[in-house]
């Protein structure tokens, strides 16, 4: 059974929502007050409605509580993404993403029951800024304020030893949860696990030890 989702607001971000993860052969109900923006969508989402979802009896009319998901991408305004929100809160949907604009606006989206909040411009900034200041760091993920995950590739430094030579978790509190090599993904390495050059290190930890096992062990 496929699974069904909501977006709210066709701007780019969630229009690539929309995309996604109907290639990902979800049911996507795509929703906008722009008749211009459900009219592109028309032939991608599953269905495309113009609605003002700041007005609760069109909301209810769609039957959205119906739905596993709901994405709220509104774009600028700020007072439509924490009615409908409020709205859909009070309809009983299950489960809301909403993106903010700010740090108060998520702080008021959840006050009001958002489940979760996204920064995306702001998380692909920090994921930008580390990619470009380490040569060895891949791609970079944020759990939270202080923790993440990020795709560290092997060198010299690395290569030839194992994990138990290398005792990286005692040595820098960091966590090595899997290695990508060519193709094949290694899921809770063995302590005996040899590391080969460029293998790529999927590492978690805190921001702190992260930054000290790059510095320290790969430089």
């Amino acid at each position: 059974m496929k699974k069904e989702f909501v977006v709210i607001g066709l701007g780019r971000f969630g229009g690539s929502i929309v995309n996604e993860l109907v290639k990902l052969n979800a049911e996507v109900m795509a929703i906008d007050i722009d008749p211009e923006r459900v009219e592109d969508y028309a032939q991608i989402a599953t269905q495309a409605v113009r609605a003002d979802t700041t007005d609760e009896s069109a909301l209810r009319s769609l039957g959205i509580r119906n739905f596993e998901h709901v994405v709220i991408a509104i774009g600028e305004n700020i007072q439509s993404s924490i009615l409908t929100t409020l709205i859909l809160k009070e309809i009983g949907v299950k489960n809301i993403t909403v993106k903010a604009q700010n740090d108060y606006h998520e702080k008021v989206l959840r006050k009001i029951g958002a489940d979760q909040v996204v920064h995306p411009e702001r998380d692909m900034g920090i994921r930008i800024a580390n990619n470009m200041v380490s040569n060895n760091i891949l791609d970079y993920l944020e759990l939270s304020d202080e923790y993440s995950i990020v795709e560290i590739k092997a060198n010299e430094k690395l290569a030839g030893y194992t994990l138990i030579d290398l005792d990286i978790r005692a040595k820098y509190g960091v966590n090595i949860v899997a290695i990508k090599r060519s193709s094949q993904i290694l899921v809770s390495p063995q302590a005996i696990e040899e590391i080969r050059l460029n293998d790529i290190l999927i590492v978690i930890g805190s921001d702190i030890d992260i930054h000290r096992f790059e510095k320290k062990a790969l430089h």
